[in-house]
C-alpha cells in the first residue's frame, strides 16, 4: 500500500515538491522528467522564485501533442512560459517526445534522477491511457474522449484539442530512480486511491507505480 500524503493547500503542494526538485538539482548533471497541466503550476512558480541553478540539468517532458495548430497550447510553449525561460537552462538539454530521431535512442535506466507525474481522472499518467501496456515505450497515441474533454478547458473549443500525442511510455517512466506523483482537487482522490491501493492493472495505468521502490504521492484538495 502506498501512502498518500495530504498537504494543506495548493501552494504548500508546490513548495513541498519544489524542495524535492531543489535537492535533485544539487546532484552532478541531474536529469528530470517533467509534466504539464494545471497541477504543476504552483511548483513551477515556486521553482522560478527560488532562482536555482539549472545549468547542468537535462529535462525530458512526458508528452507533446501531434499536429497542434494552436502553438501557444503546445506543451513546449507551456514549459517555456512557466519554467524554462525563467531559468539558466541550456536549451540543448531540453527534450520533448517526438522532437528528433534521438528521442527513441535516449537511454533512461538509472540515468533519470527524478520523475514528476500528474494523474488523469481515468488513471492515465502522461498520455498512457487505460489499456496501455506496462511495457510500453515512447510512442504516438490516440487520446480518449475523456482526456480530450478534460483538456478542452485549455483550448477555445473542444474541436481545437488535438486527438493524438507522443507520450513517454510506462517502461521508461518506471526506470526513474525516484517518482513523485502530485494531484490537486477532491475529484482526484478516488482515482489516487484506486491506483495506489487497488488492483494493479493496465486498465488503471498509474497502478504500475505500486511496483516502484521509490514513489512519493502528494495530494491537496
Amino acid at each position: 500500500m502506498n501512502k498518500i500524503t495530504e498537504l494543506s493547500s495548493y501552494l504548500e503542494l508546490g513548495s513541498h515538491v519544489a524542495d524535492i526538485v531543489e535537492h535533485t538539482l544539487t546532484l552532478p548533471e541531474p536529469k528530470l522528467i517533467l509534466p504539464t497541466g494545471s497541477t504543476p503550476l504552483s511548483l513551477y512558480k515556486e521553482l522560478v522564485n527560488r532562482q536555482l541553478d539549472w545549468s547542468t540539468t537535462t529535462t525530458y517532458n512526458l508528452d507533446e501533442y501531434v499536429d497542434n495548430t494552436i502553438q501557444d497550447q503546445s506543451y513546449r510553449y507551456f514549459m517555456m512560459e512557466n519554467l524554462f525561460k525563467h531559468t539558466n537552462m541550456n536549451d540543448d538539454n531540453i527534450y520533448f517526445p517526438g522532437d528528433t530521431a534521438v528521442w527513441p535512442d535516449l537511454s533512461y535506466g538509472t540515468e533519470v534522477d527524478l520523475c514528476l507525474l500528474g494523474i488523469g481522472g481515468n488513471g492515465h499518467i502522461a498520455f498512457n491511457e487505460p489499456g496501455s501496456s506496462f511495457d510500453s515505450e515512447t510512442r504516438m497515441v490516440d487520446l480518449t474522449e475523456e482526456t480530450i474533454k478534460d483538456n478542452s478547458r485549455f483550448f477555445p473549443t473542444i474541436d481545437d484539442v488535438p486527438t493524438q500525442a507522443v507520450t513517454m511510455g510506462l517502461k521508461p517512466i518506471m526506470s526513474s530512480k525516484k517518482i513523485v506523483l502530485i494531484a490537486n482537487g477532491k475529484h482526484k482522490l478516488n482515482i489516487l486511491n484506486i491506483a495506489m491501493n487497488g488492483e494493479q492493472t493496465e486498465s488503471v495505468p498509474a497502478s504500475i507505480l505500486q511496483s516502484h521502490k521509490n514513489v512519493e504521492i502528494y495530494y491537496c484538495d
